[in-house]
């Protein structure tokens, strides 16, 4: 049997708390239908053309989280397949902490809302450094629309 989509957040201590405090029957009926879906849908790919902004969360190797917004004009965020998404990274206050955080923990979430009636997007995966790929291909699949690209990501 394959892994719940839902597992990736419904860890078992996550699944211990919903017992106990009385959700758990709600997820698991959720669960046994459809559950979430894994895939980008061409009307979900229409919602994430038009976004310039997601927050990307991260952690350290030792756990320690950190959240930071990612923008830029819309359809900086692109689209590669129906599960994966690359988004340009531009040049910000130059910490390159989730760059940090990235090169000794891969897991990441992101996050995208728009207001009312469309809904949330929250994803999570190993993103990896397209930057090789590109300097390598000379081809971007993300078009350098702002001065001062770091390169960019592939969430898969």
């Amino acid at each position: 049997m394959t892994m719940p989509v839902s597992d990736i957040a419904f860890t078992p201590s996550v699944k211990a708390v919903q017992v106990r405090l009385g959700s758990r029957q709600h997820y698991a009926h959720m669960e046994e239908r459809d559950g979430w879906s894994d895939t980008i849908t061409p009307e979900l790919a229409d919602f994430l053309r038009e976004q310039d902004s997601f927050y990307l969360a991260t952690a350290s190797g030792d756990g320690r989280p950190y959240i930071q917004h990612r923008g830029g004009p819309k359809g900086f965020l692109h689209v590669l397949d129906d599960r994966t998404l690359a988004f340009a990274d531009y040049k910000g206050n130059r910490q390159y902490i989730s760059i940090g955080n990235l090169s000794e923990n891969t897991q990441a979430f992101c996050s995208l809302w728009s207001m009312p009636p469309k809904p949330e997007l929250k994803f999570g995966g190993k993103p990896r450094s397209l930057r090789m790929t590109l300097s390598c291909s000379g081809a971007s699949p993300i078009p350098n629309t702002k001065e001062g690209r770091n390169g960019s990501f592939g969430f898969m």
